[in-house]
């Protein structure tokens, strides 16, 4: 009982300490926040139709995989999807939450994880949701998105009708 006691000792003190070995700085942790609040206006952006705005946290050579494995390259493709999908009572909307950022201290690099769902017209019940993953590189005191990879995993209804990629 003992050496299971000092072996579980022992396992949260190793938790402990590499949680704190990756606390951010205090500029990291502002970045941190700029690119949440970042995701969160895109988002708005994108729900609201503006794909201009939306277009403008993505760096010229941004790079995606869709949801069910789709690739996008390019700011221009990925705005033509947009466009080719007008917001509508009927199009699908795209909510993203972000869950986690960590921002380099050495780079001017980002990583964020988040969820997403897809829902038509931005209400009612989930048809597709899943989980992402976004590089960031800020370029003139601005984040911009580089990389994104979307990952379908659960889907209700006619969001199960949607073929992957594969």
């Amino acid at each position: 009982m003992k050496r299971k006691t000092a072996t579980a000792v022992a396992l949260v003190s190793i938790v402990l300490a590499s949680s704190s070995a990756r606390a951010q700085s205090p500029l990291a942790t502002q970045d941190a926040a700029l690119i949440r609040a970042a995701r969160k206006a895109q988002t708005a952006a994108m729900a609201a139709g503006d794909v201009e705005r939306a277009a403008t946290w993505w760096t010229d050579d941004v790079a995606i995989r869709r949801g069910l494995g789709g690739p996008v390259n390019g700011v221009a493709a990925y705005k033509a999807i947009l466009e080719r999908a007008p917001v509508s009572d009927t199009a699908l909307v795209y909510d993203r939450k972000t869950t986690g950022v960590t921002v380099s201290d050495h780079w001017p690099l980002a990583f964020e994880t988040g969820t997403w769902t897809a829902r038509r017209g931005g209400k009612g019940a989930a048809l597709i949701t899943g989980q992402y993953s976004a590089q960031w590189v800020k370029r003139d005191g601005k984040w911009l998105i580089r990389g994104e990879v979307f990952v379908a995993l659960t889907c209700a209804g006619e969001g199960c009708e949607s073929k992957a990629v594969l």
